[in-house]
C-alpha cells in the first residue's frame, strides 16, 4: 500500500519536541534543574538563602525548556530537508519504503527497535538517537492499525 505524505512544520516541530524531551540525558538535567529550583525555593521560604540562588534556578529552568521546547526543534527542522519534501510512503509485512525526489528510504521492521505514537506521527526508532517519523494523516486509520500490528509481532 503506498501513499502520498507531506510533513506541516507545526507537526514535525512538536514531533521533534517529543523525541528532544524522551531523551535520557535531557530528563535527567531537567530533573536536576527542578530540584534545585525546588531545594533553593524551600530554603528561599524558610529564609536560610539570598534570593539569588532561586533566581539562577528559574533562570536556568527557563533557558532550558526555551532551548529544547523552541531553538533545537527550529534548528533541526530548518536543517533537515526531508521534512520540505512531498513522499510516497509504502509497507508491506516485512518493509517499508520512503521514496521522493531526494532518494529512497527503506527498512525492514526487524530494524525498528521500538516505536511510539504521538498525536500526529509514528515515530520509529532505529538506536536511542537514530529515529524516523511518519505522518499518521495521510494514512487511513485501517492502515494505522495494520501497521501497529506488524509493529506489535516484530
Amino acid at each position: 500500500m503506498a501513499y502520498s505524505i507531506t510533513y506541516v512544520k507545526s507537526e514535525v516541530l512538536q514531533a521533534l519536541r517529543y523525541h528532544f524531551i524522551k531523551q535520557r540525558e535531557i530528563k535527567s538535567l531537567m530533573i536536576i534543574i527542578n530540584l534545585y529550583a525546588i531545594i533553593t525555593a524551600v530554603l528561599l521560604f524558610m529564609k536560610k538563602i539570598r534570593p539569588e540562588p532561586f533566581l539562577l534556578g528559574s533562570i536556568l529552568w527557563i533557558l532550558l525548556m526555551a532551548f529544547f521546547w523552541f531553538i533545537l526543534p527550529n534548528m533541526f527542522f530548518r536543517k533537515t530537508t526531508l521534512f520540505k519534501e512531498n513522499w510516497d510512503f509504502s509497507y508491506d509485512n516485512k518493509r517499508a519504503t520512503l521514496m521522493g525526489n531526494l532518494g529512497e528510504a527503506s527498512w525492514e521492521w526487524d530494524t525498528v527497535s521500538y516505536y511510539f505514537e504521538s498525536a500526529y506521527f509514528f515515530h520509529f526508532y532505529f538506536s536511542p538517537k537514530s529515529f524516523f517519523i511518519i505522518p499518521k494523516a495521510h494514512i487511513p486509520f485501517e492502515d494505522q492499525h495494520i501497521i501497529r500490528g506488524i509493529l506489535k509481532d516484530k
